[in-house]
């Protein structure tokens, strides 16, 4: 259904050092460069058919979080859910509801850990009980 997600960020470099270790977890490389037109940088992570984006502001005004938004990521199981964890809080995020775990609810079972990155954007590591 996605092609891409594409996030702001205040400062760049901060965020790929959080990505590249962070999505380094989910087996994403190093990502694309790309200088918009404007002059602004954006990376691009391509893996597994999709692309995860951080970008300047085009318009050159303050990135911000989505109020009510959560960006998930697919795991391959509750180990690599707690490893995105683990790394995103130690590269910087902030580690937010209930700590990495099994939740029982009307969607069935599912592992999950929620942090945020350093601009504030909510991230989910997720992995489905089949």
């Amino acid at each position: 259904m996605f092609n891409h997600i594409m996030i702001g960020s205040n400062d760049i470099e901060r965020s790929k050092s959080f990505y590249d270790a962070v999505l380094g977890v989910l087996g994403a490389r190093e990502p694309f460069r790309n200088v918009a037109p404007s002059g602004h940088v954006r990376l691009f992570y391509i893996h597994d058919g999709s692309t995860f984006a951080i970008s300047e502001p085009i318009n050159d005004e303050e990135a911000t979080c989505a109020n009510g938004g959560t960006i998930g990521f697919k795991c391959d199981s509750p180990e690599q859910v707690k490893e995105f964890y683990d790394v995103a809080v130690a590269q910087g995020g902030k580690p937010i509801e209930d700590p990495p775990g099994l939740r029982e609810g009307s969607m069935g079972a599912m592992h999950l850990a929620y942090v945020r990155d350093p601009d504030g954007n909510k991230l989910c590591a997720i992995h489905r009980v089949k």
